[in-house]
């Protein structure tokens, strides 16, 4: 019944389903740094993300909600050498070759945009942190697919459910580098909860957003063989 209450009070619009899936952007440039988000809409967003699949019906994530001012100024450096050490690699938005002409065509504004973030991560309202216990260190990779595959549908579900009321976010995990400084930070239990993402939330500037290109479906989709 709180969910249905909930919804009832900020499901804002009309967007359906499909619209909330294809429009859910990575926001970085347009996330309104001035003006705070409300407690109570994030945690409807938690509640929310609350009913995705979980491994077990047991692996349930948890979400570390940073608003203090002081430290997301903390984060911020933090973010900011994490991005540092990750922008010169070969995998990074800055060096990846793209075959695709439409595709490669927009690669400059996404860099620019993520450039952006790591100046100003610091300002967003609010960094939300989804976590997830046990640690996957050590352990086989089909067992680590498990533990990962409780935390990032939750953590999906919280950007959509965020879209859904007038949010934007942007995802990223880079600050994961240094996620023994961050725990520390924060009062998380390093040895015990693993980091999976840190998500910028905030207020649109502007509110027109819509489905990005993506090359054909062909190029990724295999039926029966790869």
């Amino acid at each position: 019944m709180a969910i249905a209450t909930a919804e009832s009070s900020r499901e804002p619009t009309s967007l359906t389903a499909n619209q909330v899936l294809t429009t859910t952007r990575t926001v970085r440039k347009r996330l309104d740094l001035t003006r705070p988000v409300p407690r109570e809409l994030i945690e409807e967003c938690v509640q929310v993300a609350l009913q995705a699949p979980v491994g077990s019906n047991a692996l349930y994530p948890h979400f570390v909600v940073v608003t203090d001012a002081a430290k997301r100024a903390a984060l911020g450096p933090i973010y900011k050498r994490a991005w540092d050490q990750y922008v010169v690699l070969p995998v990074s938005a800055a060096n990846l070759h793209i075959e695709d002409p439409a595709h490669a065509a927009r690669q400059p504004k996404v860099l620019d945009s993520a450039i952006y973030l790591a100046d100003h991560i610091a300002e967003a309202p609010a960094l939300v942190i989804p976590c997830i216990s046990p640690r996957v260190d050590g352990l086989p990779m089909w067992l680590q697919a498990c533990v990962w595959g409780s935390v990032l549908p939750e953590a999906w579900s919280f950007m959509l459910a965020a879209r859904a009321r007038g949010l934007v976010s942007a995802w990223t995990q880079i600050h994961t580098a240094f996620e023994e400084e961050v725990a520390s930070l924060l009062g998380i239990d390093y040895s015990q909860v693993q980091q999976a993402a840190m998500i910028t939330v905030a207020y649109p500037l502007g509110s027109a957003f819509k489905a990005a290109y993506r090359e054909p479906i062909q190029r990724f989709v295999h039926w029966d063989t790869w």
